[in-house]
């Protein structure tokens, strides 16, 4: 019978733990370590947080496509009939999410432009990869930050709607119900 672990040897490894995260991050010290406050948040959860950002700066940023093995690649849209690009729209939308990448803001595309969308936008992007990610990359298939007038025409709530009018004096397009609904895996809340 192994006898139980003393409660102040885990606070010391936790100790432990946190010089060292803190030393492997000096080189790469910026504003967003000195946000952490030792006052409000456990030694594990700032452990868990500096363990975060040890690992999007040591992550590699590669091709979305080379985070497959073997690398995702798909055919060409010329190549495929609408059935075919049907059935591998959905085998590449499962793929990414099974590596934590979801697709937002896609109703307004049809089933050809959201796949020719991955094939020459989003799997050739490339991104941080990281391994132990526990958050998801989110993909704004509407390209909102560039272009509002989709996001605002098809997805903004009347609030979102009001904000933006209010914010830029902009045009604001009429709302309108995106043309193709798709139950897309989403990321847990």
């Amino acid at each position: 019978m192994t006898p139980p672990k003393n409660p102040m040897s885990d606070e010391v490894d936790h100790l432990l733990r946190n010089a060292q995260l803190r030393d492997a991050l000096e080189p790469l010290y910026d504003e967003s370590i000195g946000r952490v406050n030792v006052e409000l948040m456990s030694t594990t959860s700032e452990n868990e947080f500096l363990e975060s950002m040890l690992e999007w700066e040591r992550a590699p940023i590669v091709p979305i496509y080379d985070w497959f093995r073997p690398r995702l690649q798909l055919e060409h849209p010329e190549t495929l009939d609408d059935e075919q690009l049907r059935i591998a729209l959905h085998n590449v939308i499962e793929k990414l999410f099974s590596k934590r990448i979801v697709l937002d803001f896609t109703d307004h595309l049809s089933d050809r432009q959201l796949y020719c969308l991955l094939y020459r936008d989003i799997l050739p992007a490339h991104e941080k990869m990281l391994r132990g990610r526990n958050n998801y990359l989110h993909w704004d298939c509407a390209n909102t930050s560039n272009d509002p007038d989709t996001w605002l025409r098809y997805y903004a709530s009347e609030e979102d709607r009001s904000a933006w009018e209010a914010e830029t004096d902009g045009y604001l397009p009429p709302v309108e119900v995106p043309p193709y609904q798709r139950e897309l895996p989403r990321a847990p809340m």
